[in-house]
C-alpha cells in the first residue's frame, strides 16, 4: 500500500495530525480540513473520508479497513482503540426516503428532507464488516458489532450486536481493558 509521507499529509492541510498516521494514497479525502486524526492511526485503499460542516475526528491506535467509507455532514468521531473492517459505511447525513421529498445532493436543498446528525463510536469500537452505521449514533465503548450489521440507534457499553437492525446478543469481555496499560507501555518504550 503506498501511503502519503509525513510531509505530504501536512500539505493535505488536516486540522490536525499526529505521528505515524498511515493513509494510502488511494483513498479519497474531501472536507480535509475538518478532519482530525490522531496518533498510530492506518487508513487504507479506496477508503472514502468526506467531512461536512460537523468534521471528522479519529483518535489515536485506529484502523479503518479497506473500501470502508466516513461521510456526511454531521460531526463523526471515532475514538481511541477502534477499528472498522473493510466495506463499513458510517453516515452522518441521511435522505428522506419516503417519497415525499427529492433526493441526492445533486437537488437543491429546499426540495429534500435531508437527516444530518452526529456518530460517536467512543473506545475499543469494533465493527464487522459490510456494516452501516445511520446518522444520530452513539456506540457506547467496547461494542463489537458483527458483519453486516445496520446501526440505527444508541448501542449499550460492552456488549455484541449483530443483524438488521443491530440487536444485542451476548456481553462482550473487558479483558482487553487490562491489556491497554501494557500495550502504552510497550509502544511508549519502543518510541524512544
Amino acid at each position: 500500500m503506498a501511503i502519503y509521507t509525513e510531509q505530504q499529509l501536512l500539505d493535505l492541510g488536516f486540522l490536525s495530525v499526529g505521528k505515524n498516521v498511515r493513509i494510502s494514497t488511494k483513498a479519497s479525502l474531501y472536507g480535509v480540513g475538518l478532519i482530525s486524526i490522531g496518533n498510530n492511526v492506518r487508513i487504507d485503499d479506496f477508503c472514502v473520508l468526506s467531512a461536512g460542516e460537523g468534521g471528522i475526528t479519529i483518535g489515536s491506535h485506529v484502523h479503518i479497513a479497506v473500501y470502508s467509507s466516513l461521510i456526511g455532514a454531521g460531526k463523526i468521531i471515532i475514538s481511541d482503540f477502534c477499528n472498522i473492517s473493510s466495506r463499513v459505511a458510517i453516515y452522518s447525513s441521511s435522505d428522506d426516503y419516503s417519497g415525499e421529498y427529492l433526493t441526492n445532493p445533486t437537488i437543491n436543498s429546499q426540495f429534500t428532507n435531508v437527516e444530518h446528525g452526529p456518530v460517536t463510536l467512543n473506545k475499543h469500537v469494533i465493527i464487522g464488516c459490510g456494516s452501516v452505521v445511520l446518522p444520530n449514533v452513539n456506540i457506547a465503548e467496547g461494542v463489537a458489532i458483527g458483519a453486516l450489521a445496520l446501526v440505527n440507534r444508541d448501542l449499550q457499553a460492552w456488549g455484541i450486536y449483530a443483524g438488521q437492525p443491530a440487536k444485542y446478543i451476548k456481553p462482550r469481555s473487558k479483558h482487553l481493558l487490562n491489556l491497554v496499560p501494557t500495550f502504552l507501555n510497550y509502544y511508549n518504550s519502543k518510541q524512544q
